[in-house]
């Protein structure tokens, strides 16, 4: 028979399963993944925010997934490489924290979808409407696709949490590497019916206007292209627009990964590596992506090299 703790403020993780032999070496490798992202992801903001050649609509949306991984990566890699050098038994987490963990990872995962259809946004105007560009996408522009972002996901997300709180618990066993709203959820013995009627509201809500809206946008710019005989537009629509588009799918694929094994409970161990790839990939992809491919993120950084080289010693 299961034993049961009400409303206990103190909650156990199971974390991943590592034998102490490869303990040393997962908690380096995912050690290094976290420095990487936070040096890279820094580093684009900074050279964002220093370098007025890269002031523009393009790069200050961008600007918003930098900022994301960074506070997703935070609240989540730390505590995971904390948790590796424990045993199972000493893997606790207040009530309060978990929360907060699950709030803020929530978060990161549905601004990573709203941020990207407003860079979408962004390039349709850009190739659909180069003359206008500069009219529509204003600073003020800017601050209204930032707000809405954000703010989508913090109503989305502020409801999906809210209606887990509202729960007694009890149960204390969290059984996943960090805290979500599913694994919250999951603590109490009321009926979670509203929590999982929501939870699929919300998924679908997120994925089909991420989706729609991108499916839409990159054919209203197909057709621009096809109907152009413009070589120079075609080139910087294909540069801009694939840039976008791998970052997209890359964060697509690991979110679909993780809705489908949560179906398979036999294969928690690899749910469990996902959702921490979730927030580990893409944050690793995107400074190397959009670095790569920008010329103008390319240059600034060259610049900035060459400037530090050039700077006398005395």
């Amino acid at each position: 028979m299961e034993n049961f703790t009400f409303n206990s403020f103190t909650l156990q993780l199971e974390g991943l399963n590592v034998s102490k032999y490869w303990m040393y070496p997962v908690f380096f490798c995912f050690f290094f993944f976290y420095l990487f992202i936070m040096i890279t992801n820094v580093g684009i903001v900074v050279l964002v925010f220093i370098d007025k050649s890269l002031h523009q609509p393009m790069y200050l949306l961008f600007c918003n997934l930098p900022v994301n991984d960074i506070v997703g990566s935070s609240i989540m890699v730390p505590r995971l490489l904390s948790d590796i050098l424990q045993p199972p038994s000493e893997r606790l987490i207040s009530y309060y924290e978990c929360v907060v963990q699950a709030f803020i990872s929530h978060m990161f995962g549905t601004t990573c979808y709203t941020v990207l259809m407003i860079m979408a946004f962004d390039r349709y105007v850009a190739i659909c409407n180069p003359l206008r560009y500069a009219a529509i996408m204003t600073n003020k522009m800017v601050i209204k696709l930032t707000v809405f972002a954000w703010g989508v996901a913090l109503v989305l997300v502020g409801i999906l949490l809210g209606l887990t709180i509202r729960l007694n618990r009890c149960r204390t066993r969290i059984m996943n590497p960090y805290c979500d709203n599913a694994s919250l959820f999951k603590l109490s013995c009321e009926s979670v019916v509203i929590n999982n009627v929501y939870g699929l509201t919300f998924t679908v809500i997120l994925f089909t206007g991420s989706i729609g809206s991108t499916v839409l946008t990159y054919a209203k710019i197909t057709v621009v292209c096809l109907t152009s005989n413009n070589k120079s537009l075609n080139s910087k629509a294909l540069k801009t627009c694939s840039t976008h588009l791998v970052v997209y799918l890359v964060l697509l694929f690991t979110g679909f990964i993780n809705i489908i094994l949560h179906r398979f409970p036999q294969y928690s161990e690899h749910r469990k590596l996902v959702l921490i790839m979730f927030f580990i990939v893409p944050a690793c992809l995107n400074p190397i992506i959009y670095g790569i491919q920008s010329a103008e993120i390319s240059r600034s950084l060259s610049k900035l090299f060459r400037s530090k080289k050039l700077t006398p010693l005395s």
